[in-house]
């Protein structure tokens, strides 16, 4: 810098024409050919340092491209490891479904089947069950009726019972029994 500012003395002092050739720091007057003096010594001054900015950030975009580039495949190749276990999660999935339903299926059957048995079970239940309770209704009424033959029976006997009716009666049970016997 402080050798830009000697150059820049150096040219004040020549004299150029009738005015001199100065820097004028008033940027309203300054004219075409002093700023373009100024802008030619600063490019090839401050050229060397700009060339080496920008080179320094070249190799900062660079490395920032290589960078996004690295972290780029590593997103593609995460993004096709999580493709894959979403395909195999929806593979299971289905494999999944398809043995519920397979399962549901059976299990409607095996259903079926114990309803069906169960009422065919319950039907012959219901069928025992009338037969024993119309089979007892049948025993207590032929009960009944014994017990009021039996009473009506020994209600005649003892009104007609003779000696003589007595005695033949005796009779045919003792033949009765011989013959048994025998």
């Amino acid at each position: 810098m402080k050798f830009s500012m000697t150059i820049l003395t150096l040219f004040s002092l020549f004299p150029l024409g009738n005015e001199g050739f100065g820097f004028n720091g008033n940027i309203l007057e300054t004219n075409i050919i002093n700023l373009s003096v100024v802008i030619g010594v600063v490019v090839s001054l401050g050229g060397d340092a700009l060339k080496a900015l920008l080179e320094t950030r070249k190799q900062t975009i660079l490395q920032n491209f290589e960078e996004a580039k690295s972290r780029s495949e590593e997103a593609r190749a995460r993004l096709a490891l999580a493709s894959e276990e979403v395909e195999k999660a929806k593979q299971k999935a289905a494999e999944i479904r398809s043995q519920a339903v397979g399962l549901l299926a059976k299990e409607k059957e095996m259903y079926a089947q114990q309803f069906e048995s169960e009422t065919k079970r319950l039907d012959t239940l219901k069928q025992e069950t009338l037969l024993f309770q119309e089979q007892k209704a049948k025993f207590e009424i032929s009960s009944q009726i014994i017990a009021l033959a039996v009473n009506q029976v020994e209600e005649k006997i003892k009104t007609r019972l003779t000696a003589r009716l007595h005695d033949s009666v005796n009779n045919f049970n003792i033949v009765l029994l011989r013959n048994m016997a025998a």
